[in-house]
């Protein structure tokens, strides 16, 4: 074997190893603390939710500030969007907030769920290892349905702020009356936009709250 490739190799081995000792002393610690992985998927869901309620807050402030900067002239320009611009990276660091904790939520459900597997495994009395085999069934077919709404709802959380960004980044270039006043029908679209995302994060909200009832 080529030597740079077996490098490679041996290093990746060495980092999952790593990855994993890591893993299972987070989850070990916790543990000592009356916190196991369920406990802890429990508490991740329902800051998920808090995050995306931050998230739609910041996205309706900054597309108020968007509609307000049309209306304005003169002088007040650089003022109003400099606002702007402190309301999209917000929108930006809520964005992020979101994704880290839906990618949180995938790395403890996957530990959950394999740990859920094994231990069925264990089980032998028939018909308790049939009944865990089907209540994880049932759990995991609630979380990919709350999964593939968060996912949904990041989509278009990131598709809208693509749009945030190219605005301000225009506006930066181009902080005229004329200009500024121009952008209304632009703006529009933007609160449509905005109203689909609202309405996304509603439905991975709803899911997340059905997903809890399960656990």
């Amino acid at each position: 074997m080529n030597p740079i490739r077996l490098l490679q190799n041996s290093a990746a081995v060495w980092l999952l190893i790593l990855l994993t000792a890591c893993s299972t002393a987070y989850y070990a610690t916790w543990e000592t603390l009356g916190k196991h992985k369920r406990d802890l998927l429990r508490d991740e869901v329902e800051a998920a939710r808090e995050d995306q309620g931050e998230a739609q807050e910041q996205f309706k402030d900054a597309l108020t500030r968007l509609q307000e900067l049309t209306g304005i002239q003169g002088g007040e320009l650089q003022e109003r969007y400099d606002a702007l611009n402190s309301d999209y990276e917000k929108c930006v660091d809520r964005a992020g907030d979101v994704t880290n904790r839906i990618e949180s939520i995938e790395e403890i459900a996957e530990d959950l769920f394999a740990e859920w597997r094994k231990e069925i495994d264990l089980i032998t009395q028939a018909s308790f290892r049939e009944d865990s085999r089907k209540k994880l069934s049932q759990t995991q077919a609630k979380y990919d349905k709350m999964r593939v709404a968060m996912r949904q709802s990041e989509k278009r959380m990131n598709a809208v702020l693509g749009k945030f960004r190219d605005h301000v980044l225009y506006l930066k270039h181009n902080l005229n009356a004329q200009v500024v006043g121009g952008l209304s029908v632009e703006v529009a679209k933007i609160e449509g936009d905005v109203s689909k995302l609202i309405a996304d994060m509603q439905s991975s909200i709803k899911e997340a709250d059905a997903f809890l009832k399960t656990l």
